[in-house]
């Protein structure tokens, strides 16, 4: 077709217009192969039902790597659409084999450093990989909650904390699509576990809907502006998420005035018509629903509209035209592993957490003496990449522990000598690397878990018993570290006896560079626990309640997981339960100390629409640079809020002895909500008349400041 035939080529117009032009011109086969991907079906189903493990999950992933697109139409200009995973980097992008990207940090660790620039600055390698492989989509931020420790995409996710994760999800889309690449939110709604995640169904009322699981979606579509929105596998109310109407169409569409598209996680679409009809716009990774033969026959019997087809199509393509994806060659080009690494490697020290240090032996000294590394291969051999499943990155390379531990120690000028002992998963050789201990004048114990996609953990506990492994290793040698490579937070039976723990996530490429600048004070730790830590598992929100978790068959034929907790998720279920945690939301040390003081409001009371300015004074009371995070609650006088809400947070460095006033704007008319409640009878947000409490420190139980505040 010749370019004057081409009107939809015409930049001049607006991205809808071009959209509406082009589908406008395409015949009826055309359109339905835009509606699917291209992937050769294979059954999914069959083949993740028996899957345990991370490691079950890969092999599994192995195979479905190439073919992510939607096939190209010279003759209509349309490229070959690009999909690749996400949201822990350049993940089985489209390419055979998948395209080796940048392993980066997990995304619970992004959440941990409470810092939006990290967020934005992690979003922005992601967008400029996907620009040198020739991507189009990444499909990413996850925004589901941390419901539960032992969800098995809990590393993909942020937080237990909508707020927190709506912030981070956020500047990672701004960041992604500043590179002319489309960022997917997922997975909607309500997708908190994967234990029979392609049949289970989730009942939970319309404010803990609203003001928990919607909000971080809510943020991302009116604040981050994101092009598209990955829907989830589970039923929502006993409706499939892919023929949910009211989730696709009356929340995003009518109430949220979100014009981007939407498209079926791998295999969750269930039906031609009806998906279409709620309001999905895409089946990926095949066409084993929109397919010709089914459409022509829907549209026959007249359960599917023409209509309904170009809608979803001109809200693609609408997005590929925003970005100038019809415009841009297939070039791809070498990611600079070097440049890019270096950069996961500053990230990744923004994201560990120091959660007892009460030896005062963090950092080390240059003099440590013979340092030996122990645990399983998995966390002290090899660098700990994590996150089984469809996400995990190829690696252009990785720095295992002990080479980037002797690296630091030689930038350094150490005379400290590392070795590595590997604990094999039976215990076979405990009794060695007992002894091994026992000879070194300083012991890192390496442990931690590894999630994957399609299983939730079985225990809150680390897996091969290392629980028993950690308490075997405590006490052998007087200087002691635990570094925990985690997936999510865990019970720790042993932590009584360990006065020094770091938790640095699944770290990815750089690893073992990441964890000796930390510990050798290189960079001073300020990362903040996005996700309580239980001191037992009775503790726990699900415990003991099947309805709640992993829910119940209802003579239905299938688990419905009922969210009876209300909006008691995480830090507000501990609070409002009495029950004290390990190691509390927004909690996390420093190598030096820290003082809030002065807090204060501009204004005592408010009529629930002005903006309210909180302030405080912090200061480095210590003696090396650091940086803390102010952090923001508020107490809702309505009846079931919990306790206290995050509502907002501020990231501070400060050299020692140096104090700085820091303000954190509360605005009523925020997309967050942070004084408003879900109201039934109008069906919307409301500031509700009473007296608030706005609480001001540095974790959700360390809130030394409590201010009154009257709206009316």
């Amino acid at each position: 077709m010749a370019e004057a035939d081409r009107p939809w080529m015409d930049s001049s117009l607006s991205p809808r217009e071009r959209a509406i032009k082009l589908v406008a011109a395409m015949t009826l086969e055309q359109k339905i192969r835009q509606l699917h991907g291209n992937m050769a079906t294979i059954d999914i189903y069959a083949m993740s039902n028996n899957v345990e493990s991370a490691e079950e999950m890969e092999q599994l992933a192995a195979q479905i790597r190439i073919e992510r697109h939607v096939i190209a139409d010279d003759d209509l200009g349309i490229p070959r659409m690009r999909i690749t995973n996400g949201p822990v980097g350049v993940g089985m992008g489209d390419g055979t084999p998948s395209p080796p990207a940048t392993a980066l940090p997990m995304t619970i660790g992004v959440a941990a450093s409470f810092d939006p620039a990290v967020a934005h600055a992690y979003g922005d390698i992601i967008g400029k990989e996907c620009v040198h492989l020739g991507q189009h989509v990444l499909e990413g931020p996850g925004l589901c909650l941390h419901r539960t420790v032992t969800a098995g995409r809990n590393f993909e996710y942020f937080s237990e904390d909508p707020y927190l994760t709506g912030v981070m999800g956020v500047e990672v889309t701004k960041a992604i699509q500043s590179h002319d690449v489309i960022a997917m939110a997922k997975h909607y709604v309500v997708n908190d576990q994967e234990y029979e995640r392609f049949r289970n169904n989730v009942e939970v009322d319309e404010q803990t809907l609203r003001e928990l699981y919607l909000l971080p979606f809510e943020m991302c579509c009116k604040d981050g502006d994101v092009a598209a929105i990955m829907s989830a596998y589970n039923r929502v109310r006993g409706v499939y998420a892919t023929e949910n109407r009211y989730t696709l169409h009356t929340i995003l569409r009518e109430q949220w005035g979100w014009d981007g598209y939407v498209q079926s996680d791998f295999w969750s679409c269930r039906s031609a018509a009806p998906s279409l009809n709620a309001g999905m716009d895409l089946e990926m990774p095949d066409a084993k629903w929109l397919n010709e033969t089914n459409v022509m026959n829907a549209l026959h019997d007249t359960s599917l509209e023409i209509q309904t087809i170009d809608r979803a199509l001109v809200r693609r393509f609408t997005q590929m035209f925003r970005f100038g994806q019809f415009e841009k060659p297939y070039a791809p080009t070498p990611i600079p592993a070097a440049e890019h690494g270096a950069i996961s490697r500053r990230l990744g020290q923004q994201m560990a957490v120091l959660l007892k240090n009460d030896a005062g032996l963090l950092p080390l000294p240059l003099d440590a003496g013979r340092v030996l590394i122990v645990g399983m291969d998995s966390f002290a051999g090899k660098a700990c990449q994590g996150g089984g499943g469809s996400s995990k990155v190829d690696p252009l390379y990785t720095v295992d522990p002990l080479p980037g531990l002797r690296d630091v120690l030689a930038d350094l000028g150490s005379p400290a000598t590392a070795d590595l002992f590997v604990v094999e998963r039976d215990h076979s050789n405990l009794d060695a690397a007992v002894a091994a201990a026992r000879a070194a004048d300083v012991v890192v114990i390496m442990a931690g878990l590894i999630a994957t996609e399609g299983a939730d953990m079985p225990a809150p506990e680390l897996p091969y018993n290392q629980d028993a492994m950690v308490a075997a290793l405590l006490g052998q040698c007087p200087k002691t570290v635990v570094v925990l490579k985690s997936s999510a937070p865990m019970i720790m039976p042993w932590i009584d006896r360990a006065d020094t723990v770091l938790e640095v996530w699944n770290q990815g490429a750089e690893d073992g560079h990441v964890v000796a600048d930390l510990l050798w004070g290189v960079v001073n730790p300020s990362g903040k626990v996005p996700t309580t830590y239980a001191v037992r598992r009775e503790d726990l929100m699900e415990y003991g309640d099947p309805v709640r978790y992993p829910g119940t068959d209802e003579g239905e034929g299938w688990p419905t997981m009922r969210y009876t907790e209300g909006l008691r998720v995480g830090y507000r279920w501990f609070q409002s339960e009495g029950i004290e945690p390990l190691f509390p939301f927004g909690f996390g040390l420093s190598y030096t100390t820290f003082r809030v003081s002065d807090a204060a409001l501009s204004a005592s009371a408010s009529d629930g629409a002005t903006p309210v300015v909180v302030s405080a004074t912090v200061t480095n009371t210590g003696e090396r640079a650091g940086a803390e995070v102010l952090q923001v609650y508020l107490g809702v006088p309505v009846a079931w809020q919990p306790p206290k809400r995050l509502v907002g947070f501020a990231k501070v460095t400060l050299e020692a002895g140096e104090s700085r006033r820091v303000e954190i704007t509360l605005d009523p008319a925020a997309t967050s909500h942070p004084f408003s409640v879900w109201d039934y009878c109008t069906g919307s947000f409301q500031v509700k008349p009473g007296e608030y409490t706005v609480y001001v420190g540095t974790s959700s139980e360390d809130t030394p400041f409590a201010l009154p505040l009257t709206i009316g």
